[in-house]
């Protein structure tokens, strides 16, 4: 019994002791293991400038509109342009049936000669007959005044001698207040043909000569409205009539559109708005056109619009060739405000916090290890970001492998799995980080 005891202590011995060295070499193991490291790119930030880029959608609209509309109802005589047809401000485009309003204004062409007619010989020899006559009326009663004083006069002095009896002055006397009477009449009516009547004939005259001249003209108007012409430059885009279709008063009948130039109408918030100032260098994107095409700002409204709150922009875009069209969705981006001299990381290096406003970078320090460092960002583009504070160019900043990763992790910069795509290349980003850095 003695020795199985002492077997069974020597197997127990042998079994501890096989379990110590596998637990030994175990931990030696693990120790051994190297630190695991993450695969990143990484760029240096650069010194350069940014421009603010304010993209919105807008639709092209023409320089300039008009829809033309006549101002009588009548059937279309003849239309002397097509569509697609370029014009000339004051051309004539089309012509309504008008002989009605031709022989209504030939009617009133010659009630207003007639008028003329009346004016003149109101003016020229009825009112100059009245004033002469009235003239001579008062020179014939002042003659005749004038003698009968002188004969009053003669008897006093004849009375006095004692040479012609008393009633041939008394006589004399009644015939000098008949004279006297005389004049005054004569001297009332010439000063009213003078004041009065002549002033009152003219004025007939004039009152209806003018109203006859306003019926003529009314008439050339209403005649004048039968041919359509241009009011400004441009081509004709719609003429939804043909010749003899009756056209009606108010109704469009051909619209021109000035497409030398197009105006593409966004709308931006007030905050991006405040930055632009007019003649900032502007580009559309136009489907089917490969290349943008350069724009420039004409106008930013005063006011907001108030249904959205937003600031109206107009972007003039020049069309010489006539390749765009009027109401053509497109893509609008303008330069904002720009800034020189700033430092620069790609966009996709920045990651936002929690709460929307906190902006951070993943830094790579001297001993490979990763750390979230807090940036205050400036102007953003697609691609690039100025960053404000919190970076210098010295700067290791993360661009991809940096999301999810914890602070303090090693990392390594390398070239992105080829299996993967490639959106993080860092050949034309700013201050790529080359492996060397390592």
């Amino acid at each position: 019994m003695a020795r199985i005891q002492t077997i069974r202590t020597h197997t127990l011995i042998v079994i501890l002791f096989s379990a110590f060295l596998s637990l030994e070499t175990g931990c030696k193991k693990t120790e051994e293991l190297p630190t695991p490291e993450v695969t990143v790119q990484a760029v240096h930030p650069e010194v350069g400038s940014i421009s603010e880029q304010i993209a919105a959608d807008a639709t092209l609209a023409p320089l300039a509109q008009a829809a033309i509309a006549p101002k009588v109802t009548a059937p279309v005589r003849k239309f002397y342009v097509q569509r697609g047809s370029h014009v000339k401000a004051g051309q004539l485009l089309a012509s309504l049936e008008s002989s009605d309003l031709e022989a209504a204004a030939m009617d009133n062409k010659g009630a207003y000669r007639s008028a003329q007619a009346v004016y003149e010989t109101t003016t020229r020899a009825t009112a100059l007959e009245d004033y002469t006559k009235a003239q001579l009326d008062l020179t014939q009663a002042k003659a005749t005044l004038d003698l009968n004083q002188s004969i009053v006069a003669a008897r006093s002095q004849l009375l006095a001698q004692g040479a012609i009896p008393g009633r041939d002055l008394d006589t004399a006397k009644a015939t000098l207040v008949q004279s006297q009477a005389a004049y005054d009449i004569a001297k009332q009516h010439f000063d009213a043909v003078q004041q009065v009547s002549r002033e009152a004939s003219l004025e007939n005259a004039r009152g209806q000569l003018a109203s006859a001249k306003g019926k003529y003209l009314g008439a050339q108007a209403q005649l004048s409205y039968t041919e359509i012409r241009s009011p400004i430059d441009g081509v004709i885009t719609d003429r939804p009539l043909f010749a003899g279709e009756t056209a009606g008063a108010g109704m469009p009948v051909i619209t021109v559109m000035d497409t030398s130039a197009l105006l593409a109408k966004l709308h931006i918030a007030q905050v991006q708005a405040q930055q632009l100032t007019l003649g900032a260098a502007a580009e559309i994107t136009v489907p089917g056109i490969t290349d943008p095409v350069a724009a420039k700002v004409s106008l930013i409204s005063p006011a907001l619009d108030p249904g959205s709150t937003t600031v109206e922009v107009w972007l003039r875009v020049e069309n010489p060739k006539g390749l765009f069209r009027a109401g053509t969705s497109v893509h609008a981006v303008i330069t904002g405000r720009t800034a020189a001299n700033a430092t620069l990381i790609p966009t996709e290096a920045v990651q936002t916090a929690a709460d929307g406003t906190t902006k951070s970078v993943m830094v790579i320090a001297a001993d490979g290890s990763a750390h979230k460092r807090p940036v205050v960002l400036g102007i953003q583009t697609a691609t690039t970001v100025q960053v404000l504070s919190g970076l210098t160019t010295t700067d290791s900043v993360i661009t991809t492998g940096a999301y999810g990763l914890e602070d303090g992790t090693k990392v390594k910069v390398g070239a992105p799995d080829a299996d993967k795509p490639d959106s993080s290349n860092t050949v034309d980003k700013p201050g790529a980080a080359k492996k060397a850095d390592q």
